[in-house]
Parts: structure tokens; sequence; C-alpha cells
């Protein structure tokens, strides 16, 4: 009777699609996500949260004691899963796994006070780790699932452009200190601090409230202002042709009933 209700439990939680009773369960935990980052939002507004706090206190509550049951559920139905089989050691590897991991930060803001005393600082900080729970999200979303898969195929590409565009930033930032310092020693005080510049340079953000004022290190800017466009839209070109093939997969995968014509999985 346990094993047939861990099972049934299981396709509901952990199957795709999860039958009718699955989906109606992703939705409101896709519902309860999206409530609570629009309350931890929400609460920091402080005329909102003197007037409302009574009542973000219980949704709080409500929020940590449904993602508890949830949390608790998963660690139970996890051996149904062939990695975490074994009844002990199984479960020890579902707690570390990212998903598990993720599904405990959800709850250990609301509860960690309770136990442990903090000071009001560290409590401003788990009060917005309550934000992390929107990462639950991928759990339920199809989009999100494609994206993991998509930086998971992709990863040597993104990695290398990446590092290119932090050696260009790094080479760049000692360039203009050498250059500039002299003429703005407050500003291009040091490598680390021309570096806010190369960042802003190379994004093209260009907030202006530092900037190279010789003609050398105007000349600098220029090249490094068309270098980083460049190196910047290696990563951007990566990720829209990765996910363009997930999706093509994704098609490809399907499986049409030749009954109905409907789409199976």
């Amino acid at each position: 009777m346990v094993s047939k209700w861990k099972t049934k439990l299981y396709d509901v939680l952990e199957t795709p699609g999860g039958g009718h009773a699955g989906k109606i369960v992703d939705a409101f935990l896709v519902v309860l996500i999206v409530s609570n980052v629009v309350m931890v939002t929400l609460h920091t507004v402080q005329r909102l949260a003197i007037r409302y706090g009574a009542f973000f206190w219980y949704f709080e509550l409500f929020s940590v004691i449904i993602f508890s049951i949830e949390y608790v559920l998963r660690m139970w139905i996890c051996t149904q899963n062939a990695p975490y089989r074994h009844p002990v050691f199984g479960r020890i590897r579902y707690f570390f796994s990212p998903l598990a991991i993720i599904d405990l930060i959800a709850i250990t803001p609301f509860i960690l006070p309770m136990l442990i005393p903090v000071d009001l600082i560290f409590m401003r900080m788990l009060r917005l780790l309550r934000l992390l729970r929107l990462l639950k999200l991928g759990r339920y979303s199809d989009a999100i699932k494609t994206m993991a898969a998509l930086f998971k195929s992709k990863k040597e590409e993104i990695a290398v452009s990446l590092t290119m565009s932090i050696i260009l930033l790094l080479i760049a930032s000692a360039l203009m200190f050498a250059i500039e310092n002299g003429a703005q020693p407050e500003a291009f005080s040091s490598i680390p601090a021309a570096m806010w510049w190369g960042a802003m340079t190379m994004t093209t953000v260009g907030y202006g409230d530092v900037y190279p004022v010789t003609p050398a290190g105007k000349v600098l800017a220029g090249v490094i202002a068309l270098l980083g466009i460049s190196l910047f839209i290696l990563p951007a070109g990566i990720i829209a042709a990765g996910y363009a093939a997930e999706i093509q997969k994704k098609k490809d995968e399907r499986v049409i009933c030749s009954k109905c014509g409907n789409v199976l999985s």
C-alpha cells in the first residue's frame, strides 16, 4: 500500500506531465513561487511592510509549510528514481543534488532565525534569499529546462568567449591605467579601479563617471569599445544558435499518437 502511494506521488511530483493531478500541482506551485517573489519585493517597501506586516508573515508561513511538505515528500519518493534507489545513501545523494538544495534554500530563511539568534543585517540577507525560490521554477518550466540543457551543451563555447572577454578586460584596464594614471590619479588609481571603466566601455553602457582625457587614452577607449562589442556578440550568437538547436531537438523527440494525432511527450 505504501509503495503504491509512493509510486503515485512520484508520478505526480517527478514525472514530466504527471497526468492531470501533476499538472494541477505544478500550476499551483508555479503560482505560489511567483507570488512569493512578488511578496518579497513588496515587503521591501517600508510603508507596505508596516501596514501589511501580518499578512506578509502569514503568507510566508503558508508558503514555507507547502514547500516543506513538498521537500519531505520528494525526499521520501526519491528512491523511486534509479540513481537514488538505496533507501539511505540514495537519499543522501538526493539531498546534495542541485534541485534538492534549491528546495532546502526555499524554506531555510524562515526556519533558521527561529533556531539560531541572528542580527538584523543577517536577517535582511536571509529574507532576500527567499528570492532564490524563483529557481524552483526550473522544475516546472520547459523553457527553463531548455535553457539549462542549452548551457550544458554549449558550456565550452560560452566559457571560451567569456574567457576572451575577461582577458581583453584585464589588458584594456592595465593599458588604461598606464596611460591615464598620471593625468587622473584618482579615477585610474589602480588596475582594479580601471576595470570599472573597462567593463562599462566594453559593454557600451558608458555611465560617463570615469573616462580618459589624454589623446592616447581616447584612442585606446575607441579600440576597446569596438573590440568589446565584437566579443560580447559571441556569447549571444552561441546562445541563440544553441537555443534554436534545442527547440528543434525537442520537436524531433516528440511522440505523436497515430490514432488521435495528439502529442504524447
